[in-house]
């Protein structure tokens, strides 16, 4: 339910806004790689400004992504020692012998 929620509230707009820019951002603009000679046409682009847009939203969506995956590092090690951890004592209580069962008390 709250995904359905989050998809109507937050992506459809979103979707409908990057339309929109794309729609009015069709223009080729130059974008280029050389500060000393903006002229050469070796390294410049020219391409519709929308996909700059969208190609900076998804540079931008990766180094995000693996910015939050490096620093929750230390969480997935630790998870992964306690895994290691808890199926030792697992396994050293399969191992231990049975204690004989108490007999029931009589009242």
């Amino acid at each position: 339910m709250f995904n359905r929620f989050m998809l109507v509230v937050v992506f459809v707009p979103l979707a409908i806004i990057l339309i929109a820019l794309a729609v009015a951002n069709r223009e080729p603009v130059a974008f280029t790689l050389d500060p000393f000679n903006p002229g050469n046409p070796a390294l410049t682009l020219k391409l519709p400004l929308f996909i700059f847009l969208f190609l900076a939203l998804a540079v931008g969506m990766i180094v995000g992504s693996m910015a939050t995956w490096v620093k929750q590092g230390r969480y997935r090690k630790l998870a992964r020692q306690r895994g290691v951890e808890a199926e030792n004592l697992r396994q050293a209580v399969s191992r231990a012998p049975q204690a004989p069962a108490l007999p029931k008390p009589t009242a």
